[in-house]
């Protein structure tokens, strides 16, 4: 078959709700909060971590541990830390009122990071029952 000619009945479909996964991603949050006013680094870093959450896995909802945000407020309002380990789950919505469209949501959570620091760390697959 020629390059590009092939129907849409012919494309492989894949199914999001097998999509249960998570991942340890490293957010580097200074970038994030670069430029805003003092007052506004520690909300503007919550909501940079709920779109990277987003946009990496692919769902509208997100849900942000109490662990994580207490990191990422930890140092003040001010003083957010310049990097974050987080770990991405990726689950399935059981609220029987849920939408077409939300039946994944993403829970983030904190990870500690050894005294090592963030060199050489890598996104990782997490078994997903382990999360």
């Amino acid at each position: 078959m020629a390059r590009g000619t092939k129907t849409n009945t012919e494309r492989k479909t894949r199914s999001a709700l097998k999509d249960v996964v998570a991942r340890e991603y490293t957010i580097h949050l200074h970038t994030k909060v670069h430029g805003h006013g003092f007052k506004h680094r520690a909300p503007v870093a919550v909501k940079a971590v709920k779109a990277f959450a987003q946009k990496t896995m692919g769902t509208k909802k997100v849900l942000i541990d109490a662990n994580l945000n207490a990191a990422i407020w930890g140092k003040g309002i001010k003083n957010v830390p310049h990097r974050i380990r987080v770990l991405l789950s990726r689950k399935r919505n059981d609220d029987e009122d849920a939408k077409d469209d939300e039946k994944l949501y993403t829970f983030c959570s904190f990870v500690p990071v050894k005294a090592g620091g963030f060199k050489g760390l890598q996104t990782q697959a997490v078994d997903s029952e382990e999360a």
